[in-house]
Parts: structure tokens; sequence; C-alpha cells
């Protein structure tokens, strides 16, 4: 599994660059706080409900959760059904807003 840092994804928006990401947490998380990412929590996932996202499978996707952990179940799931390029976004939206939401 690729991962990519919180610094990474904050420095390619903020260059304007159009990145595939991906919120793999609850509607309810999502409403609370997010940075943009397609809704798409971890049970659908895991449930294979992909079509959504199968326009993505040979695109960057860049996968985000709480924390990282739920978003790197995930990818591991994604990279089995074929998607070709998913990163982990490391520490998640915790992180993110420790950094960037002071």
């Amino acid at each position: 599994m690729q991962t990519i840092t919180i610094e990474e994804v904050h420095q390619r928006l903020a260059n304007g660059e159009e990145l595939n990401l991906v919120d793999v947490r609850e509607p309810s998380e999502n409403e609370a706080f997010n940075i943009g990412g397609i809704l798409h929590p971890l049970g659908r996932v895991m449930n294979f409900d992909m079509d959504a996202l199968d326009s993505l499978k040979d695109a960057e996707v860049i996968l985000y959760c709480r924390s990282g952990n739920r978003s790197g179940q995930a990818c591991m799931m994604m990279e089995t059904m074929g998607f070709a390029n998913v990163k982990n976004l490391i520490g998640g939206m915790l992180a993110w807003r420790e950094k960037f939401e002071q």
C-alpha cells in the first residue's frame, strides 16, 4: 500500500491540482469536516459497492478517514479490486486539522 502525507496533499491542493480524494468515513463525520473528497464509506468498499468509483481504476486515488486506519483498509481492498494507484493519507483528518486548521 502506498501512502501520502498531509503536507503533500495540502501543497498539491494549494497549487490548484485536481486530486481524486475519497473520504471513507461515515456521513456525519464528513459533514462535520472534510477536505472535498467524494464520500464513499468503508462499508461500501467492503461490500464491493464500487460503481461510483470505477472510473478512477487507473487514476491516482487518495483515500482518507479520521486517523488513517479505515482508509488503509479501503486501500488494500481497492487494490484487490484492480485499482492501480491508491494512496492512504497518513494521519487522516486528525493530523490534517491539527496541522492546518488551527
